[in-house]
């Protein structure tokens, strides 16, 4: 069962992969160019395992030490997992013991994976969306790790490599129009996300689009079930 479900979700993580190590490795060598141990990248990748917050703790770390500034920091940066929780409360049910490791390792990639992908018949959900976020954080943990130990010995600008996320996400998303019939919830993201990005603006867009989103999503069940009712 376990090796089953390991190999139905390492080709889904391999994309995921190439961008953790590279964007992880550039979080390694900014860690290491302010004067932290290899030490402290490892253990916030492990434990905090929030990509834009680890970069965000950086200067934490650096200035005066404000924890209710920190705490309100760190819910506006990762409050865009409230949605994202909400929506995996039924995949995530008759998980065992593997719920609260879900739960804490859910990033965006890993939501991508578990919230779309469906594992074959023979393979157990659970353990599926387990070996998926358990990849995903090992990628994440080994390139900030790996890049922290090479910026004792390398010196170079990564200004720019956080694209590898941005490009990698643009993948996945094609991936998904190209494997689904029905391009309705894909429109309806961008479009929400496109009108909130204008209203809003690029630091304030995420939440109000996700907010949006849902709301759309929600009349839009509604609809669906009218129409079903004889």
């Amino acid at each position: 069962m376990k090796t089953k479900a390991f190999k139905a979700a390492l080709p889904y993580t391999l994309p995921i992969c190439i961008g953790f190590l590279f964007l992880g490795m550039s979080y390694g060598f900014l860690m290491r160019s302010k004067g932290f141990s290899f030490v402290y990248p490892m253990f916030m990748s492990l434990f905090i395992f929030a990509g834009s917050m680890e970069f965000v703790t950086v200067e934490l770390l650096l200035s005066a030490f404000h924890p209710l500034h920190a705490f309100f920091l760190a819910l506006m940066v990762n409050a865009r997992h409230l949605f994202y929780g909400i929506s995996m409360l039924e995949k995530y049910k008759n998980t065992g013991w593997k719920k609260p490791y879900l739960i804490y390792g859910m990033c965006d990639e890993s939501f991508t994976i578990n919230c779309t992908v469906a594992p074959p018949p023979d393979v157990d959900r659970g353990w599926f969306m387990f070996f998926v976020t358990l990849l995903n954080q090992i990628y994440w943990v080994t390139g900030a790790t790996a890049g922290a130990l090479l910026g004792y010995v390398i010196h170079f600008d990564t200004t720019g490599i956080e694209f590898v996320m941005t490009a990698l996400f643009v993948v996945m998303f094609i991936n998904q129009w190209e494997e689904s019939r029905d391009h309705r919830p894909s429109l309806t993201g961008l479009g929400c996300s496109l009108l909130c990005l204008l209203v809003f603006g690029n630091q304030g867009f995420i939440l109000p689009a996700m907010a949006l989103i849902i709301l759309c999503f929600s009349i839009g069940r509604k609809y669906d079930r009218k129409e079903e009712e004889p």
